[in-house]
């Protein structure tokens, strides 16, 4: 998707991918099949780049620092990319700043985590549920535990992935909202609508640009955060900031994303300029498109991957029935629970656009059937 916004700018790409039939790799003119944890292979493929950028943040900080030593630009840079990479390290960095965040601390061992709890407020159960997440490598609620007393297995799960443990305080949020930003070299940047995000099974289910109820003064006050965090840490490129919004309408920062977000994908459709243009603008330091809505709203559905192991006789009824209904499909092969795809939706009504949405991503996946 990040390529697409590429080729109206003439941009060539370069890809290092795991395999060949990554999504990328399907459509990139130039890939390089590698391992992108090893620094030679980096070296290699990084030689005639004008600049490196990412679709994930799992690349060793250290490899980065390398090609940086090398004279390649790498945006974001790790400096900034670490503090998607290691929750530890942003939660410590954010606390500097003074941004909202759940209560937290690194902890060590089960009976860690059994203290972590009863320094909180006190609550029925001792300061339990408490959410353990591993500080590297966790998405999508994989590497994220909730442990609802000190007798649960997961109190110890966590520690076996070898790796440091962060625990968190169980928020008791009414809703989860993304503000997205951009933010170019040179420090101009611009924020798209605050969306909400809503969560199934650790999963992103539909986003709605912009977030229903969202008063206007809370939205910018959101944007505001964000664009702070993005300067104080030089991000360059688009960066997710997903929110707890708490019940006396505050908002709590619960992770960062340092790329293209799955909260932003309303904006292909559903913005002037999408998350991918602008974070190809923000790479090569252009100037920056606008992020503003095109429509009253917008919704974004991810399309899980079901019984349907060929989607295509799928298309016949979903384009049939909604001729403004955008399909985005990832090339993956199908699996269950697996995020295959997304559409797009939008228009005046919300109720309208959230039914459509849900329709066609359910009749994507098999759930719906008419």
């Amino acid at each position: 998707m990040t390529h697409e916004a590429g080729i109206p700018l003439g941009i060539r790409f370069k890809l290092l991918s795991d395999t060949a039939q990554d999504s990328a790799a399907q459509v990139a003119g130039e890939v390089v099949v590698g391992d992108y944890r090893d620094l030679d292979t980096l070296r290699r493929f990084a030689h005639g780049c004008d600049v490196i950028t990412f679709d994930h943040e799992h690349v060793p900080t250290e490899h980065l620092r390398a090609l940086e030593a090398d004279g390649i630009p790498v945006r974001p840079g790790p400096d900034a990319l670490v503090h998607a990479q290691d929750k530890g390290v942003m939660r410590a960095r954010l606390a500097e700043l003074g941004v909202p965040a759940p209560r937290n601390r690194i902890v060590r061992d089960p009976n860690d985590v059994a203290a972590f709890a009863r320094e909180g407020a006190p609550g029925t159960a001792g300061g339990f549920p408490v959410v353990l997440k591993t500080v590297r490598g966790g998405y999508d609620g994989k590497g994220v535990w909730i442990v609802r007393g000190a007798d649960d297995p997961n109190a110890s799960e966590p520690f076996k992935a070898g790796v440091a443990v962060l625990a968190e305080e169980k928020v008791d949020f009414t809703r989860e909202l993304a503000a997205n930003v951009v933010r170019s070299p040179h420090g101009q940047a611009v924020a798209y609508p605050v969306v909400e995000s809503i969560q199934v099974d650790g999963v992103c289910d539909t986003v709605i640009a912009p977030a229903p109820g969202l008063g206007e003064d809370a939205a910018v006050r959101a944007q505001e955060l964000a664009l702070r965090i993005a300067h104080e840490l030089g991000v360059v490129g688009h960066l997710a900031v997903e929110l707890f919004e708490t019940a006396d309408g505050g908002v709590l920062v619960n992770e960062l994303a340092m790329r293209p977000h799955n909260s932003g994908h309303w904006s292909q459709d559903g913005a002037v300029t999408s998350q991918f243009a602008n974070h190809v603008r923000a790479v090569l330091d252009l100037p920056l498109g606008d992020p503003r809505c095109r429509a009253p709203w917008t919704v974004m559905a991810n399309v899980l991957g079901g019984d349907y192991p060929d989607m295509y006789a799928a298309y016949l009824h979903c384009m049939a029935r909604d001729p403004q209904l955008k399909i985005h499909m990832y090339g993956k092969d199908v699996k269950p629970g697996r995020k295959v795809g997304h559409v797009n939706v939008y228009g005046d009504d919300l109720a309208d656009v959230r039914e459509r949405a849900a329709h066609a991503a359910g009749y994507l996946r098999g759930t719906v059937t008419e």
